[in-house]
């Protein structure tokens, strides 16, 4: 009598269905896929990377503030010596002046009121403005100067009624007292708009005034020069 097979064992000379090969004794029954394997790439992780040595890392950060300086000096320099140009050799501090005898020659053509003009003040008196306007209410004759110190002062002669005009250039101007100028005409001190200061000659067909920024010496020289 024959022992008994184990049932998990294939006879050798069984034959799988459907053409099949014979599966071996302790084989996967699992068929492989078609074509070649697969090739699976290992994992990685970006901690996985070599770090860049520390002192390559602290190289680069000390060489770009350096680096940023340099830049800005590269900049700089060539925007400094333009400047230095344009004021040493152009003049590119100093106000822009004009002449002021046309102005003087059409107000005087004009003959609304006599006009005076500035005379000996020096060439440190710079003239930045100049003009002459008719109204309806009156001619104004207006102009500004630098002054030696490098303020502001404005020489005004007009046949407007005082009533408007000192407001209009004064804003809300009040009397200070007489002037008391070398010329022996009746100046009065008066203020003005801001830190501005102002002499004011009033007369029966004409007013003159002087005002600005400047200080009363430099106002009164303006005052006396007028002929």
């Amino acid at each position: 009598m024959e022992p008994a097979q184990p049932a998990d064992r294939v006879p050798p000379d069984a034959t799988p269905p459907d053409g099949q090969p014979p599966v071996r004794p302790g084989a996967d029954p699992t068929p492989p896929p078609d074509g070649p394997p697969a090739l699976v790439e290992p994992a990685t992780d970006a901690g996985d990377h070599p770090a860049p040595p520390a002192g390559r890392e602290k190289a680069r950060s000390e060489r770009s503030p350096k680096d940023m300086v340099l830049s800005l000096l590269i900049l700089l320099v060539p925007i400094a010596l333009l400047i230095a140009f344009y004021r040493g050799f152009l003049g590119g501090d100093s106000p822009v002046t004009v002449d002021p005898a046309p102005a003087l020659d059409q107000a005087r053509s004009a003959n609304a009121f006599p006009v005076a003009a500035p005379s000996g003040l020096g060439d440190d008196w710079r003239t930045v403005n100049a003009r002459f306007q008719t109204a309806a209410d009156g001619a104004t004759l207006r102009i500004g100067y630098v002054t030696p110190e490098g303020r502001g002062a404005q020489l005004v002669e007009s046949n407007v009624g005082a009533e408007k005009l000192l407001p209009a250039e004064l804003s809300d101007g009040q009397p200070q007292g007489p002037a008391d100028l070398p010329d022996g005409l009746s100046w009065q001190r008066y203020t003005a708009r801001g830190n501005e200061q102002a002499l004011v000659l009033l007369e029966p067909n004409r007013t003159v005034i002087v005002v600005g920024d400047a200080r009363e010496a430099e106002l009164r020289k303006l005052a006396t020069s007028l002929r």
